[in-house]
């Protein structure tokens, strides 16, 4: 058992939706914050959609965590039921009748009638209560016409005022063309919300893994290589169940070889393993930096390795050390140097030539996640955004990143904080200004800077 070996207190890669394990990439985190405010704000029809294993039962777990007991739920996972086998589950989720009730065929000669009744009246009586109730309904593309057809019906019952029940189906793609159909035009009319799953992006593949065994307990006992991770994404098109089975594997080999580093070559052994195709020539990474070269470049590459270290050089005789004169944050622990004015050969910033000084970042703490609030091209603008947070009483901190040889950005940040919840909390009190705030793990940053 490699849990033994490497330390954890859970299998990091396991196949179970858990939602402790969901790990927010951008679009997880747009579909549960749009489904969460679409039932909050009881819009009545909601629909998410995304490809297998892009962790849609998952996301639903974790929502139906975050309901107060005033929310009644009711989460159907077997889409192969007819009306009246669904009208029962969701009664009996919902605590109106009993499964006993069902075990003894008590329910068996109950018509459909009667039971969207005793459904109408159990909503009806939660009114005075303020409570809610809210049907989610998995794997919803294999429902039939006739099930999607009594899920518009109950979608209808209503107050005067508001919906008396929000109703989430949750599907593959292909949901969006069933729901297109001439005969379900109503049925699709009446969706207020439509979000989608993707697939991670290459970045996301390593905040994935690094989420999962930080949650196992086990991020300080193993490490992937940047070249693992460029080949985990390549194998598994960013699909998170993909991931899972690859990341599962690769520790099994590892810890059959002893070792708590994970290589390429367990990457390439798990992928064997499972019959998935391994790149031949090329990781389709989003980091050039860590693509394999052909053997054949080898030469041309140190020469130009040659050339950016006399490059390099010169700009320490002429200029001085180039990461002082663009202000990046070397090291927390030592004092910031004042901001000098950047050589027009270095970078061409728009606007004011100098940066303001950035803050030294607060220490970082292992596991920690912080919140980007932005990066900006724009001295003017960085400043601004800067005086804005600070407005809000939010001291943020910057730090300066060479994007290239004329490309000098400075990424804006607030804070470390111990859990994600804490960082989202920051990020909804900053306001609708910054709309690209995203909060980030503080080690995945850290691994984009420029950091000996």
């Amino acid at each position: 058992m490699y849990e033994d070996f490497f330390g954890f207190v859970q299998p990091p890669f396991s196949l179970t939706p858990d939602p402790r394990f969901l790990y927010r990439s951008e679009s997880h985190d747009v579909a549960l914050q749009q489904v969460w405010q679409a039932i909050r704000r009881k819009e009545g029809f909601i629909v998410l959609t995304g490809d297998i294993g892009t962790g849609k039962t998952t996301l639903c777990r974790t929502l139906l965590e975050q309901f107060d007991q005033t929310t009644f739920t009711a989460l159907i996972l077997n889409p192969f039921l007819s009306v009246e086998e669904l009208l029962r589950e969701v009664l009996i989720s919902f605590g109106v009748v009993s499964k006993e009730a069902l075990k003894t065929g008590r329910l068996a000669t109950v018509s459909k009638h009667e039971l969207v009744r005793t459904l109408h009246d159990f909503l009806l009586s939660l009114v005075p209560l303020h409570g809610s109730a809210v049907l989610i309904i998995d794997e919803a593309q294999h429902l039939s016409t006739d099930v999607l057809e009594e899920i518009r019906v109950l979608s209808n019952l209503e107050t005067n005022d508001q919906k008396l029940l929000q109703i989430v189906i949750v599907g593959q793609l292909n949901l969006l063309d069933v729901l297109h159909k001439a005969e379900l035009r109503q049925l699709d009319q009446r969706i207020s919300i439509r979000c989608s799953l993707k697939a991670l992006t290459r970045e996301e593949v390593e905040a994935y893994v690094t989420h999962r065994l930080w949650v196992a307990r086990g991020s300080t006992s193993v490490t992937f290589t940047p070249k693992a991770f460029d080949l985990v994404h390549a194998m598994s098109g960013g699909v998170p169940r993909v991931i899972n089975l690859i990341c599962d594997r690769a520790l099994m080999v590892g810890c059959e070889k002893q070792t708590s580093r994970i290589a390429e070559d367990q990457v390439v052994a798990a992928g064997t393993q499972l019959g998935i195709d391994v790149p031949k020539n090329r990781i389709k990474g989003e980091r050039t930096d860590t693509i394999t070269a052909p053997s054949s470049r080898r030469t041309l590459l140190i020469a130009v390795a040659a050339l950016v270290v006399a490059a390099l050089g010169a700009m320490f005789w002429f200029l001085g050390n180039p990461l002082e004169l663009l202000g990046t944050v070397t090291n927390p622990n030592v004092r910031q140097q004042p901001a000098r004015q950047l050589p027009p050969a270095v970078a061409t910033i728009s606007g004011p030539a100098e940066m303001p000084a950035p803050a030294v970042a607060p220490p970082p703490v292992a596991g920690s996640f912080s919140l980007l609030v932005g990066t900006y091209d724009n001295a003017r603008l960085a400043h601004q955004a800067e005086a804005q947070l600070r407005s809000a009483k939010i001291e943020p901190y910057a730090i300066d990143v060479v994007m290239g040889p004329d490309d000098v950005r400075r990424r804006l940040l607030v804070g470390r904080f111990a859990t994600r919840e804490e960082a989202e909390a920051v990020r909804q009190k900053i306001g609708p200004q910054f709309t690209t705030a995203r909060v980030i793990l503080g080690a995945q940053e850290r691994s984009r800077l420029l950091v000996p």
